[in-house]
């Protein structure tokens, strides 16, 4: 049996779109495509490291490296615009064969997440957003701060405060960890590119309009911690009014890191969140 504490052992690359793309794909059963965040140093492992092999004992969970990120290097000449990200995505669907699949997209990927449930709602049978960017807000400090990282230890740090409501799960141990990520080869220069001041532009480029969202048809779950000092709580209250068939929960002493300090309920919630869609697909229709 695989260790999927082990980050090798569900890695993989493969071309997506002329993209050379590396991503997470463990597991059996119904697909699960996990978008990760945009902090620096980031990457699907660094981001769901701690749900992913839960999640595949039950389902076949895809966690790619988004374009600019990980181990996706940006491709000469690539501009980082949303389409971009979105059509990177498709098109890691399509090389998988996968045509329909559970959406869970944590921030920035929320916002990706989103954009593909408008563009292609055939594509997403559940829609999960967590800490989710995508709707119209103003520019929040941490946020700026993410967006703005100049790489250092001490910088890292401090924005592993600004994620954690909980501080002991930030070390020193972590912020070079991280901080070693966001200084890799190209990765920094590319991060730079992604969201240059004025930083407001960005949020609102990546929002999606009250109008599409009255029109998602899927079942949403919409999540947020209480304490979030990156994106609003806001956010996830006017997504839950706004998507037609959306639920919310909200994690108390919880901050931007809902999949990390409540990793556990985080996967319960979700997954039997799935799981339902999975039992309703396959009950006899009447």
């Amino acid at each position: 049996m695989l260790d999927l504490s082990d980050p090798a052992a569900s890695s993989r690359t493969l071309d997506a779109g002329g993209i050379r793309t590396h991503l997470h794909d463990a597991g059996d059963g119904a697909p699960l495509l996990l978008l990760h965040g945009s902090g620096p140093g980031v990457s699907a492992w660094a981001n769901w490291r701690l749900n992913l092999p839960a999640f595949a004992q039950t389902l076949r969970v895809v966690a790619p490296d988004l374009v600019g990120f990980g181990g996706t290097r940006r491709p000469p000449g690539h501009d980082f615009v949303l389409s971009g990200w979105v059509d990177h995505v498709v098109a890691v669907l399509d090389t998988l064969d996968l045509d329909r699949v559970a959406v869970v997209g944590n921030s920035f990927g929320g916002a990706v997440a989103l954009h593909l449930a408008a563009r292609y709602p055939e594509r997403v049978d559940r829609l999960v957003l967590m800490g989710s960017v995508g709707v119209p807000f103003r520019l929040t400090p941490g946020l700026d701060a993410v967006w703005g990282y100049e790489p250092s230890v001490q910088a890292m740090r401090e924005l592993l405060d600004v994620f954690a409501y909980d501080r002991s799960l930030v070390n020193d141990e972590l912020a070079e960890l991280r901080y070693r990520a966001s200084i890799d080869d190209g990765v920094q220069e590319s991060y730079a590119a992604m969201f240059p001041a004025p930083r407001q532009h960005w949020i609102d480029s990546l929002a999606v309009s009250d109008d599409v969202l009255h029109t998602l048809p899927m079942q949403t779950l919409v999540i947020h911690g209480r304490e979030d000092q990156v994106i609003p709580l806001d956010n996830s209250l006017h997504l839950a009014r706004a998507i037609p068939h959306a639920q919310l929960h909200v994690f108390g002493h919880c901050g931007h890191w809902v999949q990390i300090e409540h990793a556990d309920r985080f996967v319960r919630l979700v997954r039997d969140f799935i799981a339902e869609g999975v039992a309703q697909a396959r009950a006899p229709r009447r």
